[in-house]
Order: C-alpha cells, then structure tokens, then sequence
C-alpha cells in the first residue's frame, strides 16, 4: 500500500485511541509517542490515552472502548519483560488472547503494540524515537488497516 491511500483516513474522520500499560512505562511512554507520532502524521486527530495498570490489563479497556462506539481503532502498547519466572508466558499469552478476542468478538481492529521481550534493553531499543518504534509501527498498521476495511465497505 502507498503513502497516498492514507488520505483517504486524514482528518476528524480518524478516531483512534491509545491504551497504554504503566508497568515498564519507561518503555511503554516511548511506544505510546511513536504512536502519537504516526497517527499525527497519518492526520488523525490527538489520540486519547487511556493508562492501565500492566500489560494484562490491556485487553479488557480495549474491548469496552471498541463497544462505546466513538472509536475506529485502538493501539494497544505495552511491555512484557521476561523475568525468573514463569509469569512473563501467561501475560504474554494473556494480551495476545485478549487482543484478539477483542479484536473478533468486536469486528473492531485494534493495533498490536505490546512488546514481548527477553530483557529489558531489547524492548528499550524498540520504544527509541526512532524508524523502529513498535509504537510508531503499530499505528501506521491501524492506519493502513481502517482503510483497507472502508474500501471494503465500500465494495460490498
């Protein structure tokens, strides 16, 4: 897809909000900038940012976002950070569960920015404010997404 299909989404059109894990906000701070970053520049409006308390959390505001209606689309941006334990797999698997759940039960897309790394340095360097933002990523995702689906409803 290029650049220019974006136009298509640009402006009051494009509501999209942020719900963005505290846990790890050193690194969840910088995924949710590069994701205000790419929706600015896609042209969508400031984006609302809703804070939760980690990660697993995420799923749940999501899906009851996603019913409110007010929403085309929602990034999620987190961090799960291996440790000692077993913990980091069910969080892990939790969001991703979670994500998708939401994303089907809803018809609602909702942008996958939650990173799953083995240590910290690793998700640091994808929460930089530079071309590997996950956060960034994630949005522009959403962006080319919704546009995908209104063409589609617009076909069918």
């Amino acid at each position: 897809m290029d650049v220019n299909t974006f136009e298509k989404l640009r402006g009051e059109r494009m509501k999209i909000a942020i719900v963005q894990s505290r846990f790890n906000r050193e690194i969840t701070d910088g995924l949710a900038a590069g994701a205000v970053k790419a929706l600015k520049e896609a042209g969508a409006d400031e984006p609302p940012i809703f804070l939760v308390p980690g990660a697993f959390e995420i799923p749940l505001v999501c899906q009851k976002l996603a019913q409110t209606n007010r929403f085309n689309g929602i990034v999620a941006v987190g961090a799960v950070v291996k440790g000692e334990t077993a913990h980091f797999e069910y969080v892990a698997k939790g969001v991703c569960d979670g994500l998708v759940k939401a994303t089907l039960d809803n018809e609602f897309p909702i942008a996958f920015g939650v990173l799953m790394t083995y240590d910290f340095n690793q998700a640091k360097k994808r929460a930089e404010n530079n071309e590997n933002n996950k956060g960034y990523e994630a949005a522009m995702a959403l962006v080319e997404e919704l546009t995908i689906l209104e063409k589609i409803n617009e076909i069918f």
